[in-house]
């Protein structure tokens, strides 16, 4: 788990700056296949010498920060996204040559597992159990954010560790949900004891689309963030318990369903990066799939697009509030607040809130300058229709940002959750023996989970940049024109992946 952040206004002066360096520019020719037609080549040179001078418009501070415990590394740090900007470009170069045809706009799947009807219900009643267990370790257990169990849970088991798993073996949050299972269970009494049938839940609203659930995603990383109650377990679960009465109420309103598939943020947020996944998981069985490519399938509706840049803005900003950047600007932000009469900490949280809002912003206009880019080509389709159209390639660079960030404090403060089983309340007990355990912080070196943190990133981008090719080639049938509409888009993807590792080569 973070360390709370202090309420005192920041001070400028701690910023920490290091030399850097720029690499020489890369020959453009040497990128492009020679067996590709002379006008071909030409545009291609073309868009790919304007992507790579893109990069140099970069600020200069862009790999310039010192790495903490990362002081190892055998190539300079600079190397790292001069490599990733190169990778992605040679990617794209290989998907106009060799990915002529359509792949992944249908998810062709294969079932393989029958599963019975009481896996599902021991499923939700150990998601209702370890929902209730934690609620109840914040509310009856130590005011302290390291010692009670449920600050762990939440922020580092639950919001990161579930995503690494929804990647790897599917949606399986949505089996263990305890909302879900509860609005589920509830449905059933009430159709079994009732004298009459209960009435039809309202149909969804085709308008509210996926804007609760991007609410939602909002609200809890403002919680997380910003909002200087998290280090109380007990207003935490307190938050806890008021989403899930959120929940319940959707849920008896517009049905179990529709409602956790458009509204439930947590339920949405995992269920679009299970989408990467090669399981995908029903009540009755189990089906395996190419991996990543269910992402095109993903029904576009209002709030679609919002979300995703919310999720890789959020993640950008957390990252963001780790380097000396915004340690430079933070108390003069705070300083104006506290003059237009807050106290500090609501001026520091109003700080941090702008901030966050301000990285969305930026992520949601390089997103739309990558779509008014293919508008340029396409000029059939409305900027809102080509952003739907594209916005499933947004996917894996999500999972990317989250995966980055956090794999660090997975792996190491996950660990914590080896003595907080033991005593969950923080009240001395030992239940499994284990409470007298610590962080292993030499688990991982420092060198090792950088390398994953950039071969993440560039595998997240490259993925994108596939996604997007595909649907390019799907909706086009002139190929040159589906090459054409990428230009920016791979633009918008070497700028996702610079921005990546400036967070986190800057972040200390």
């Amino acid at each position: 788990m973070r360390p709370p952040r202090g309420a005192s206004i920041a001070d400028p002066s701690e910023n920490h700056h290091v030399h850097h360096q720029r690499a020489g520019l890369l020959t453009v020719s040497a990128l492009v296949p020679r067996r590709a037609s002379g006008a071909a080549v030409k545009r291609l040179r073309q868009a790919l010498a304007v992507t790579l001078a893109a990069s140099l418009t970069l600020p200069a501070s862009a790999f310039s920060h010192g790495l903490v415990g990362k002081q190892d590394l055998p190539i300079p740090r600079w190397l790292f996204g001069w490599a990733a900007s190169v990778v992605l470009v040679i990617s794209f170069v290989a998907l106009a040559v060799l990915w002529p045809t359509p792949r992944w706009q249908r998810t062709p799947e294969r079932r393989v597992a029958g599963l019975p009807a009481a896996l599902d219900v021991i499923c939700g009643l150990i998601g209702v159990a370890l929902f209730a267990l934690v609620i109840y370790a914040g509310l009856a257990g130590v005011d302290n954010p390291t010692r009670n169990l449920l600050p762990t849970v939440v922020f580092v088991l639950f919001w990161v560790g579930i995503p690494f798993v929804s990647v790897l073996l599917g949606d399986v949050f949505r089996a263990f949900n305890p909302w879900l299972a509860i609005g589920r269970l509830t449905g059933w009494v009430a159709r079994r004891v009732a004298r009459e049938p209960p009435p039809r839940p309202l149909p969804y609203p085709p308008w509210l689309g996926r804007w609760p659930a991007a609410a939602g995603i909002v609200a809890f990383v403002w919680i997380e963030l910003v909002y200087s109650g998290r280090e109380h377990p007990r207003s935490l679960a307190i938050l806890a318990l008021a989403y899930a009465v959120v929940q319940f109420v959707g849920m008896s309103l517009y049905g179990t369903g529709p409602w956790s598939r458009n509204a439930d943020a947590f339920g949405v947020y995992f269920g679009l990066f299970a989408r990467l996944a090669p399981l995908r998981w029903t009540r009755r069985a189990l089906f395996v799939r190419s991996p990543i490519s269910d992402a095109a399938s993903l029904a576009v509706l209002p709030g679609t697009v919002t979300l995703l840049c919310v999720m890789i803005g959020t993640t950008s900003f957390d990252g963001f509030t780790q380097g000396p950047v915004w340690g430079s600007i933070v108390g003069g932000l705070q300083q104006a607040f506290v003059d237009a009469g807050l106290s500090i900490q609501h001026a520091l949280e109003a700080t941090f809130t702008l901030g966050m809002i301000a990285a969305v912003a930026v992520i949601v206009g390089l997103y739309r300058l990558g779509i008014a880019g293919v508008r340029s080509i396409d000029g059939e389709r409305s900027s809102s229709a080509l952003a739907g159209l594209f916005v499933h390639s947004l996917i894996p660079i999500a999972l990317a940002y989250v995966v980055a960030h956090y794999f660090g404090l997975l792996a190491y403060q996950g660990q914590a959750l080896g003595y907080l089983a033991s005593d969950p309340l923080g009240t001395g007990s030992d239940l499994f023996g284990t409470a007298g355990a610590t962080i292993d912080y030499g688990v991982l070196s420092a060198t090792t989970v950088w390398y994953v943190q950039v071969a993440v990133l560039v595998a997240g981008h490259a993925a994108g940049l596939a996604l997007a090719h595909d649907r390019a080639v799907a909706i086009y049938d002139d190929k040159r024109v589906a090459t054409q509409s990428q230009y920016w888009m791979l633009a918008v993807m070497i700028t996702f992946t610079t921005l990546a590792l400036w967070l986190l080569s800057a972040g200390s």
